[in-house]
């Protein structure tokens, strides 16, 4: 452990960012990002979120060796919007990937006619796909399983939207025993209030990655400004054998938008991650994004550093519900 930490950046930018774009790939599409990440045959994965000039997504596959250069696109390693589907009929985004033995379990969001819902496909070789539908009805997205059960039951990491806005969007948990029928559900990591970096919405980042201190979760903070939204990442940790207890959640943001290419683009101020890898060496972690719903990109970190920040670091004020609508009357119009 370096003893600078507080003074530097934990996440550091690959130089060669952005790693991917929607020219590198052989339909001519509007942008590329927001990519799932696994490691399959001893190669990085993703699976890339592609929005064509229609507006609607669909999802393609990208390999390399080393994870930063050389990627190979096969055209017909793709998961496109299922022909007359109402769950995905307006495109499917964002995939967030749980390795389960020898199955590779994709969450992802269905853009239906009726609102986002959560969809499930599974595969061994990401080239053929078992769907197995809608999971989570509307509203509801940034999901991922987690890669074991709990007492016999699946956990699902999950952000329904609330009734109105100013409620403010919050990270659930639900079980279930089957990975088709959900419940027992509660908020995990709820919005902040005021001023703070996280205070309209939140929403996971990549799937949960095991450690020794238990489950890290990297997850999406939104604070609306006069000029617009601002996406920063954040940190959380989970207790190992019952996930739906926050052990610490992080007081600052870890990761924000400061190049040109993340703080321009089709959404700028946007970093948005659906996946990350810990690498052979135990500590090192690439986590891929997308800037500006527009490019790939890559950024990495050290576990260790991740896992002192939040020691260092831990939010000290309430977060719980009750009290946030007991003082919500006090809680001054946000101006800036």
């Amino acid at each position: 452990m370096t003893e600078d930490i507080d003074t530097r950046e934990l996440f550091h930018r690959y130089e060669g960012n952005p790693i991917l774009a929607a020219s590198d790939f052989p339909e001519m599409m509007n942008a590329a990002f927001n990519p799932g990440a696994v490691m399959f045959e001893g190669e990085t994965l993703l699976l890339v979120r592609l929005e064509q000039r229609s507006g609607l997504s669909q999802l393609a596959v990208a390999t390399s060796a080393d994870g930063r250069t050389g990627w190979t696109i096969d055209p017909d390693r793709v998961l496109i919007p299922e022909t007359g589907s109402f769950a995905e009929y307006w495109g499917i985004e964002d995939p967030r990937i749980t390795k389960v033995g020898d199955e590779y379990l994709i969450l992802y969001t269905g853009y239906s006619a009726g609102g986002t819902v959560i969809c499930l496909a599974v595969t061994r070789d990401f080239r053929t796909f078992d769907r197995r539908g809608v999971i989570m009805s509307p509203e509801d997205k940034d999901a991922a399983l987690f890669p074991t059960t709990f007492g016999g039951r699946w956990a699902l990491i999950h952000r329904p939207a609330p009734a109105t806005a100013e409620l403010g969007s919050h990270i659930w948990l639900s079980w279930s025993p089957d990975m088709k029928h959900w419940g027992d559900a509660k908020v995990l990591v709820p919005a902040r209030r005021g001023g703070w970096w996280d205070a309209n919405r939140v929403g996971l980042g990549p799937p949960p990655m095991l450690t020794d201190q238990g489950w890290l979760v990297c997850y999406h903070g939104v604070r609306t400004t006069v000029s617009g939204s601002i996406y920063r990442l954040g940190l959380a940790l989970l207790d190992r054998d019952h996930p739906d207890q926050v052990l610490l959640r992080g007081n600052e943001w870890v990761f924000g938008p400061s190049t040109p290419y993340e703080r321009s683009g089709d959404v700028p101020d946007v970093v948005f991650p659906c996946g990350w890898i810990l690498r052979e060496d135990g500590d090192t972690i690439d986590m891929y994004y997308g800037a500006a719903d527009s490019t790939v990109c890559l950024a990495s970190a050290s576990l260790a550093d991740l896992l002192e920040h939040l020691q260092r670091h831990p939010c000290t004020e309430s977060t719980d519900l009750r009290h946030r609508r007991r003082a919500s009357s006090m809680v001054p119009p946000q101006v800036d």
